[in-house]
């Protein structure tokens, strides 16, 4: 189809052609050209055909003088190219002193100055350079504004001043026209300078962008509504702040998490126990099996004996049976205690699960195993060797191995694990 469209294109400008020629043979035209005693005497066609040749030449000639200059510009803006590339890659690779000199030199280019600038002062900061990265930003700025007003506030908080960084941004936050970064930056000032309330009003741009994505998302709510949650004076408060969210917010584990932990802090363990068991039944979370076990003994035996059917589902979720461990303990149930947490040790050794061995131990009183079990606990905590339990003790009596679970789909086929 594009070759008949070619055809029909040529044959419709030579027709053009014939047409216009004949037209133009009939009467050529005349033009006189005279300076004093100096005159010309040429047809139209002849004349435009002069004036475009002269045109070309004059245009060609032009080009051939200004080449050397060309030649130069051309060269200063390929290794400019090339250092803005190397700079980037040197701050990726953590070279930042090589980073910032070749970024530096990039910005002598002014379609590349912002980018460049802004690089350099990023560079500078992880450097600890924060007063060349200031330097750096002042001129970036002349570029690009916006992004170097957030890397500001960036470079700010992580030289500690948070009230600066929060006051930097927070005229555009109040107009609505932070970008994703300025948002983000915004909430972990706020978060740092101790406004919570500022914090949390950049959560819902935050969310809107999709800049963060899913998970960074989650990670910045949570951190966010925790730090909220536990700086609440006490239970009124507390309780006041958390029938205010939005319900998508009070079903954050982490803010569930926070707000148990802080409520049972105050002496309201049963609201606490609410929230809890009410999230777990919506979503198993093991952060909130966790927190199951650490709410006081109120009510231990029943809550002991509501959370032990959990394991018919989740038979080898650790966390559920360092729980289910450490409830055992304080209800000086020894057999089941050691059950559950070396169960707990062999599908996911941790500090945690040491420590409540040592305090299982230490109720039956046996000093030397709760002292190694300690031990243990802080080699653990601090990445060293952990030394293993005798093998007359209980753990070589125990089957820690995982339980096989046979998972079925909504028609009851059962599904192939991976």
């Amino acid at each position: 189809m594009s070759l008949w469209r070619w055809i029909l294109l040529l044959v419709i400008v030579a027709a053009l052609a014939a047409f216009g020629w004949h037209w133009v043979a009939e009467d050529p035209g005349y033009v006189l050209v005279q300076i004093r005693d100096w005159q010309a005497e040429t047809s139209v066609v002849a004349a435009v055909v002069i004036l475009l040749v002269g045109w070309g030449a004059l245009t060609v000639a032009w080009r051939l003088a200004r080449w050397p200059f060309g030649a130069l510009s051309r060269r200063h803006r390929r290794i400019s190219h090339q250092r803005l590339g190397e700079g980037l890659v040197a701050l990726m690779e953590g070279r930042h002193g090589d980073a910032e000199r070749d970024l530096n030199r990039a910005s002598r280019l002014d379609i590349l100055r912002g980018p460049a600038l802004l690089a350099s002062a990023e560079a500078a900061s992880r450097r600890g350079e924060q007063g060349r990265a200031l330097e750096a930003l002042d001129e970036a700025s002349q570029s690009a504004p916006r992004a170097a007003r957030v890397l500001r506030a960036r470079v700010l908080r992580r030289d500690g001043k948070f009230a600066e960084a929060l006051s930097l941004l927070t005229s555009e936050a109040d107009a609505g026209t932070l970008s994703p970064g300025g948002w983000r930056e915004l909430a972990m000032s706020a978060l740092a300078a101790g406004d919570h309330r500022r914090a949390r009003e950049a959560l819902e741009p935050l969310q809107k962008s999709g800049a963060l994505g899913a998970r960074g998302y989650a990670a910045l709510e949570g951190q966010v509504l925790a730090a909220s949650l536990r700086a609440a004076p006490d239970g009124a408060a507390l309780n006041t702040l958390w029938s205010q969210w939005p319900k998508a917010q009070r079903r954050v584990p982490a803010a569930i998490d926070a707000y148990a932990r802080a409520a049972a802090g105050y002496g309201m363990v049963l609201p606490a126990m609410d929230e809890v068991e009410s999230a777990l039944r919506r979503e198993w979370s093991p952060l909130l099996i966790e927190t199951y076990g650490v709410l006081g003994d109120d009510d231990l035996d029943a809550r002991l004996r509501r959370a032990e059917p959990w394991l018919d589902a989740h038979p080898n979720d650790a966390s559920l049976l360092l729980t289910l461990g450490r409830m055992c303990v304080r209800l000086k149930l020894w057999g089941k205690a050691h059950q559950y947490l070396e169960r707990s040790l062999a599908l996911k050794p941790s500090a945690a699960v040491w420590e409540a061995l040592g305090d299982a131990y230490a109720g039956q009183s046996d000093p030397a195993l709760a002292q190694l079990c300690y031990r243990n606990a802080l080699a653990f905590g601090r990445g060293g060797a952990v030394a293993p339990l005798p093998q007359d003790s209980r753990s070589s009596r125990l089957d820690t191995r995982p339980i096989a679970i046979e998972e079925r789909s909504e028609h009851g086929v059962p599904r192939l694990r991976e």
